[in-house]
């Protein structure tokens, strides 16, 4: 009778270890079977880490780390990080505090003293970390891409040229995103360190954690396992332009893995890197919910009405498109690192991902009708690429994905193209199709610019102005566009 009981009790026992095993394993089919269909549909290309507190969920390349020599994606590739390297440069800035070189009150110029004093005197460090400097962003100049972005700078010359404009708004008042800012917190780390800004990060960050495959990436350095970047043009796939590594700098040129990045998230749960006060400030939000080098705000799960707290940050640099969320709580991370700068459906996916997390079922992805109007736009004219678009929007609204953002994706990829005139047609179409999105009419205004018609775009940046008053981007373009 005994031994018949204990025979019962061990089956519970192996039933009930089985329960969260089967479970493990049905989560990460499900994820993986989410993650495929987006790649299926050309939305995401690249590898994906999925972990929650017990340990990792899922770890996987999907499609080609180069189309060139047809070689998958793997669970070691290499990726541009774009602006996820930014909450590297924070920590870096944070110890530098934690040891008592630098307070996040000093002056830009106390650090920098050839900065130029009128304003490096009145912008702090904490301005430069959450992006309320009132210096303009190198990149939102509107010739940068198109005349420097292939020339090598010295990081003092970068500083002098791209760094020090006049103030856009008095520091502190105001958030506008800002690559410049962290340029400058990397001439201020190699300043403090007396070493340059790669190698103070492989000293404090990188070794320490044993980050092996992460680094600043260099052009001409032979990187295995390296995946090469890719955009999508009117044709398909071309190769991403060219990009001097040297000038993303402390705001975008770090390369890593899924799983050095997996090491970091876990890294910052402990106290290792950084006493836990200062921690603690790296991730408080000021304005628009941007802490130091990282975003804080609720995702929405595809229920539609469950709330997760999360910090995490995107990037974006020619030719590849990253995501890292942390959602602390369950300590669940999601890093999505792609080489086809698919940026605009990594939200979606990593919220379909961290719902399947909660049980609950993921959104699938649609087909999007960008790709519909670009594969139209290769074989015929911008009319009738707009004539598809009315009917498919009039007859299969739900088998497509009719966002804002699928016809903005193709404007600038036909602006990038020097199709300045079509661009303008497809913004036109976005803005009669969206007529409440200040976004869609700043695009139709630059294509305007970028076309010499000075007057549409005023007219058109004004517009986004009063449907969007924080679009700082229109602020400075018209101040521009306008000055006599």
């Amino acid at each position: 009778m005994h031994w018949l009981h204990a025979r019962v009790v061990s089956a519970l026992v192996v039933f009930v270890l089985a329960l969260p095993a089967a479970e493990a394993a049905t989560r990460q089919q499900e994820i993986d079977r989410l993650v495929t269909k987006y790649n299926q549909l050309r939305q995401f290309n690249g590898t994906v880490l999925v972990a929650d507190e017990k340990g990792l969920v899922l770890k996987k390349g999907y499609g080609q780390a180069n189309f060139e020599w047809q070689l998958p994606n793997t669970h070691d590739t290499k990726f541009r990080l774009g602006s996820i390297t930014k909450q590297f440069t924070s920590m870096v800035i944070m110890q530098l505090a934690a040891e008592g070189k630098l307070s996040l009150d000093d002056k830009l110029t106390k650090h920098l003293p050839d900065y130029r004093k009128d304003t490096g005197d009145r912008v702090t460090i904490s301005h430069l970390l959450n992006h309320t400097s009132g210096i303009p962003s190198y990149t939102s100049s509107p010739t940068f891409f198109a005349n420097d972005s292939r020339d090598p700078y010295s990081v003092a010359d970068f500083v002098k040229k791209f760094a020090s404009g006049d103030l856009e708004f008095e520091p502190g008042t105001k958030f506008s995103y800002n690559n410049s800012g962290y340029f400058l917190l990397g001439a201020i780390i190699e300043k403090l360190t007396g070493m340059t800004y790669a190698q103070a990060l492989q000293q404090r960050i990188f070794g320490p954690l044993g980050m092996k495959n992460t680094g600043y990436d260099v052009h001409a350095t032979v990187l295995p396992k390296r995946a090469s970047g890719y955009q999508f043009g009117p044709g398909g796939l071309v190769n991403a332009p060219y990009l001097d590594m040297g000038l993303p700098y402390a705001a975008g040129s770090l390369y890593s893995t899924v799983e050095d990045l997996y090491l970091w998230d876990r890294a910052l749960y402990l106290d290792t890197l950084l006493p836990a006060p200062l921690k603690q400030q790296l991730f408080t939000p000021g304005m628009n919910q941007y802490a130091h080098g990282w975003v804080v705000h609720p995702i929405m799960l595809n229920d539609g009405k469950t709330e997760l707290a999360s910090i995490g940050h995107s990037g974006g640099i020619n030719g590849f498109a990253t995501l890292l969320i942390r959602a602390p709580e369950r300590k669940e991370l999601v890093v999505l690192l792609d080489n086809t700068a698919r940026g605009d459906k990594l939200m979606d996916l990593a919220a379909g991902v961290l719902s399947i997390l909660h049980r609950i079922p993921p959104q699938q992805p649609r087909e999007a009708i960008g790709e519909v109007v670009m594969a139209t736009l290769g074989k015929s004219s911008v009319a009738e690429a707009i004539a598809r678009y009315k009917t498919l929007k009039a007859t299969k609204a739900a088998e497509y994905d009719f966002s804002a953002q699928e016809l903005n994706r193709v404007g600038y990829q036909l602006l990038g193209t020097g199709r300045s005139a079509d661009a303008i047609e497809i913004f036109k179409l976005n803005v009669e199709v969206f007529p409440g999105d200040g976004n869609a009419y700043d695009s139709l205004a630059e294509a305007y610019m970028k076309s010499g018609n000075k007057e549409q775009a005023v007219v058109n940046y004004r517009r986004s102005l009063e449907l969007t008053p924080a679009n700082a981007n229109a602020v400075e373009m018209l101040k521009k566009l306008e000055a006599p």
